[in-house]
């Protein structure tokens, strides 16, 4: 029994949140209308209120915000793997100066 999720265009989406935004019904309605779960229209619509612009970007892309995480987390481990390394070398050299001075 393996049901593959339904996936909606980006256009599609935007059509029914305008549906929603100029005819004044519902999101109810409109869901309902269309045969969509009403929480998947409320997800739309707050997906779409807090980033129109970048709301809905497709499969394999990402919204500005979900790039920088990314970008930040790829430098932030490159970090840590530098601070590693510098505090070996600098255990090392203290370690073979005091020896020296034995």
């Amino acid at each position: 029994m393996s049901s593959s999720r339904k996936r909606y265009s980006r256009e599609f989406k935007l059509e029914v949140i305008r549906r929603v935004q100029e005819t004044g019904r519902s999101q109810a309605q409109v869901a309902k209308e269309l045969g969509l779960a009403p929480n998947t229209l409320s997800r739309w619509m707050r997906q779409y209120r807090d980033e129109p612009a970048e709301s809905f970007p497709g499969k394999g892309k990402q919204t500005s915000q979900a790039a920088l995480i990314s970008r930040l987390r790829r430098e932030n481990e490159r970090l840590r793997k530098e601070r590693d390394f510098l505090e070996k070398t600098a255990s090392y050299f203290a370690s073979t100066s005091e020896d020296d001075t034995e």
